[in-house]
């Protein structure tokens, strides 16, 4: 008989499981905030229980707790003041290896239907957490309840659809029979049962704490292993709730609730010592290369995902909607203040300008121009500080002061004042024109809202550049426009060239939206960065 959240929840997974066939979209979670879907009092609700937070003790009751621990501060000025479990590691580790038989027992399909439940609570808490993302993580409104509720909801659905899919191909029983010529047949009957690595340790990052967890948390769940969510210092509130409403699912289910737990720290140390244990035998972590870098030469006894950083880029050879390009471009350096792994740092454009139906716009005024249509983006303070956010950190602030030394200030950053947060800090983008040979100034990830315009010779050398730093730097993110076959094809087959798995979107905007109609993005995924959602499986 199978499991009763499996059958609960089945039409959910047959939806995922069609949808990842057929690489069409479907979402099992609305990405809009409405009453009618969420229900009259959830946003209140939602704000209610992120208050009832704050300067408080968050409760876990996990093993080990030695103290408490509180490293985060809000961007948007706001004193949060929580504590969390200061957990001793090894306590945790002993905990979760003592769960995992039990979790073994319930199969693939107990497993999937746990998950699942859980991914349900999380969408019924979606404006609590929402709020904990913004206020944690400098983001806006929308993009924290969607990115970091449905949307990571959705991403972490997806995670459990690919690994029930990978674990269903395992037959629990085969028959095997070889014949012997007169001689009676050899019979085995063979049994099978997909076990998990081991204790599996998520190492968040602090700008997407849901988004870049839930991904690597429910695949390892779902495979059958212990989890520790080792949340960034900038943003534990969204993981702790996170890990809490998984902890409950699995106890009111009669399962090990420390299946599941929190690794709070303000000790650099405790992380690495963690990452370097023994039992711990996948590593998923999203951030910086350095820290990446060392998982990944360090951390030998574990299979380790990491998402590091790179210089995302943009070639422009033409367009057919120069304003709408523009615009285009204005937005994306402006969401979130360019605190995402996928914000475009360099746009190359060539030094003798680019086609558009108006005729040749120099480099210059190409510039300009984007320089023009991101103030005019951001003149509307509501929609500005909507977009914007907050920073984060410090050191983001620090390089949007010093950013000047890196080219020639075509837009300078100015503080926005918050309608709503007094304390925020809100800047907007500051752009950059500069020659490629300024390798030193722009080939380096400047994370924030710092960006360049570069000039190179034609439209070739662009195409070149581009590949040269995904292949020497890596890259999430690589666009085109053009309104020339023979670049996209160009583009296409320099991209095949990149280290790692990569998918052209040519995406035609409907007539009327404004935007340009030759967008072409390519989306690279470095050999160093999420493989796939089934990650932690052992072959049986």
């Amino acid at each position: 008989m199978a499991h009763p959240l499996f059958e609960r929840h089945r039409a959910t997974l047959d939806a995922a499981l069609e949808a990842i066939r057929v690489r069409g979209y479907w979402s099992a979670y609305s990405e809009m905030p409405s009453p009618k879907v969420y229900g009259e009092t959830a946003q209140a609700d939602g704000k209610a229980a992120f208050d009832g937070y704050l300067g408080k003790e968050f409760v876990l009751d996990q093993p080990g707790k030695t103290g408490t621990v509180k490293t985060e501060a809000s961007p948007y000025g706001i004193s949060l003041d929580v504590s969390y479990p200061k957990c001793d590691a090894q306590a945790l580790i002993d905990a979760g290896l003592a769960a995992m038989p039990g979790w073994q027992a319930i199969g693939a399909d107990g497993r999937a239907g746990v998950c699942l439940e859980i991914l349900d609570r999380l969408n019924k808490r979606s404006f609590e957490i929402a709020t904990a993302v913004m206020m944690t993580t400098g983001q806006g409104w929308m993009m924290a309840f969607q990115a970091g509720a449905p949307h990571a909801q959705d991403r972490g659905l997806e995670a459990v659809a690919y690994a029930y899919k990978e674990q269903a191909e395992v037959p629990a029983e085969a028959h095997w029979e070889k014949p012997q010529g007169k001689n009676p047949p050899l019979v085995m009957k063979k049994h099978f049962e997909v076990v998990g690595r081991g204790v599996a340790l998520v190492i968040g990052c602090g700008t997407f704490p849901t988004w870049n967890t839930y991904p690597g948390l429910f695949a390892a769940l779902a495979t059958g292993n212990p989890v520790i969510v080792k949340p960034h210092n900038n943003a534990v509130l969204p993981a702790a709730i996170t890990v809490r409403i998984a902890r409950e699912a699995l106890a009111e289910n009669g399962l090990d609730a420390n299946l599941v737990t929190l690794m709070a720290t303000d000790n650099r140390a405790d992380t690495t010592a963690l990452a370097k244990h023994p039992a711990v035998r996948s590593i998923d972590f999203t951030g910086g290369n350095a820290f990446g870098s060392w998982l990944i030469d360090n951390c030998r006894q574990a299979q380790v995902y990491a998402e590091l950083a790179g210089v995302n880029n943009i070639v422009i050879d033409s367009t057919d909607n120069y304003k709408g390009m523009l615009r285009n471009l204005a937005f994306t350096l402006s969401l979130y203040s360019g605190q995402m792994c996928t914000t475009t740092q360099a746009i190359f454009v060539p030094a003798g300008g680019i086609d558009t139906p108006d005729g040749k716009v120099p480099f210059d005024q190409v510039a300009a121009d984007l320089a023009a249509a991101t103030e005019k983006f951001l003149s509307d303070p509501a929609v500005a500080t909507a977009v914007l956010g907050a920073i984060q950190s410090d050191d983001t602030l620090a390089r949007i002061a010093s950013a000047s030394q890196w080219g020639e200030v075509v837009l300078a950053s100015k503080k926005i004042e918050h309608p709503e947060f007094p304390k925020a800090e809100v800047r907007t983008p500051v752009l950059l024109k500069c020659d490629a040979a300024n390798e030193a100034a722009w080939m380096e990830e400047r994370f924030g809202p710092i960006a360049f315009v570069v000039k190179v010779a034609d439209t070739a050398a662009g195409i070149a550049l581009s590949e040269r730093v995904v292949n020497t730097h890596g890259a999430l993110t690589v666009g085109l426009y053009t309104t020339q076959q023979s670049v996209i094809d160009a583009m296409t087959a320099a991209t095949e060239n990149g280290p790692g798995a990569f998918s052209v979107l040519k995406t035609r905007m409907p007539s009327g939206s404004g935007l340009p109609k030759d967008i072409y993005s390519t989306w690279i995924i470095q050999n160093r960065s999420h493989s796939g959602a089934i990650r932690n499986c052992t072959t049986p």
